[in-house]
């Protein structure tokens, strides 16, 4: 039997410890047992995980490390920037452009995949060249869509491009397949967004904090208190303690707050989070058009400048 002891903790809440070996050191194996069923009960919540050595030895964790995202784009010793690229309504130009502002990584929108009118080969050619012809280090990180077979293709296309990050949705694609991608695309640094996470009943300092560490999210982005699809500060801060346990036998994942990120809201993520994030900023700097690369070099300079604790 899977199960070797239940204690309760409190009212509502209970200790349960799975034996290691019934998960078969496999990602989807290991959530069934956790919680497949009780998935369905309208007041269940899985609130937290302990792992094993041995469990956290076979999955590994996140490749990169905080470091390597930073040595990527020359940023010791401070918080990162990103901003989330709209090409369906930006121009190619554009995001050269706001390359210029010294943003340290700018991801595709969740949006866009392989459609024809933008076939994902095409973009990644487009970007890469805009990128190039500014300079600099900023790092295009393209979101991989479709089944394996597709999505392994177009890691092997970003490689091909140069590219060495890319945006992944774990709870759309599977975190087994998610898993089996860092394991085969160890040369890519793999950024997690959230999309579905908040369908699973899995507390979010739980699954985008730890079990996204723990299949290799090098960044986890997340939903940042203050914005429209916030969660509390108190979420927050414990999601971001999470990808960042030094008690954890296993490299850390950057903290990727996005929304209600502004250039007039700036300073006080940067004192909530501290310099182990990466603030991602929305619409705006996208929308800002004539001033774009004005706006994102405020931006950038916002966030070198902070006088991080």
């Amino acid at each position: 039997m899977p199960i070797e002891s239940i204690a309760q903790v409190q009212e509502g809440v209970f200790d349960v410890r799975l034996a290691v070996e019934t998960t078969g050191f496999e990602i989807g194996q290991l959530t069934k047992i956790l919680f497949a069923n009780n998935s369905i009960r309208d007041a269940g919540t899985l609130l937290d995980i302990e792992f094993p050595v041995d469990l956290v030895t076979a999955f590994a964790g996140p490749r990169h490390r905080l470091d390597g995202l930073r040595r990527r784009v020359g940023a010791e010793g401070r918080a990162l920037t990103c901003s989330s690229l709209k090409p369906q309504g930006m121009s190619t130009a554009d995001l050269g452009r706001l390359t210029q502002g010294g943003i340290d990584y700018i991801k595709d929108d969740l949006g866009l995949a392989d459609q024809r009118y933008r076939p994902f080969a095409h973009r990644i050619r487009a970007c890469t060249e805009a990128i190039a012809a500014a300079g600099g280090r900023t790092r295009y990180v393209p979101s991989l869509s479709g089944h394996l077979d597709q999505l392994c293709r177009q890691a092997n296309i970003a490689l091909g491009a140069g590219i060495d990050t890319v945006l992944v949705a774990p709870m759309v694609l599977g975190l087994p397949v998610v898993h089996a991608l860092v394991r085969e695309f160890p040369n890519l640094a793999f950024m997690a967004n959230p999309a579905m996470a908040g369908a699973a009943r899995i507390a979010p300092p739980l699954l985008l904090g730890k079990i996204f560490r723990l299949i290799g999210a090098d960044a986890t982005i997340f939903s940042n208190h203050g914005d429209r699809f916030g969660y509390s500060p108190d979420v927050c801060r414990a999601l971001a303690a999470a990808a960042l346990d030094p008690r954890a036998r296993y490299a850390a994942t950057m903290p990727v707050p996005a929304g209600g990120v502004t250039l007039a809201r700036t300073a006080e993520p940067l004192d909530f989070y501290g310099r182990d994030s990466m603030l991602l900023i929305g619409s705006e700097l996208p929308m800002a058009r004539a001033e774009l690369v004005e706006e994102a070099l405020a931006f950038a300079r916002a966030v070198r400048q902070h006088p991080y604790r």
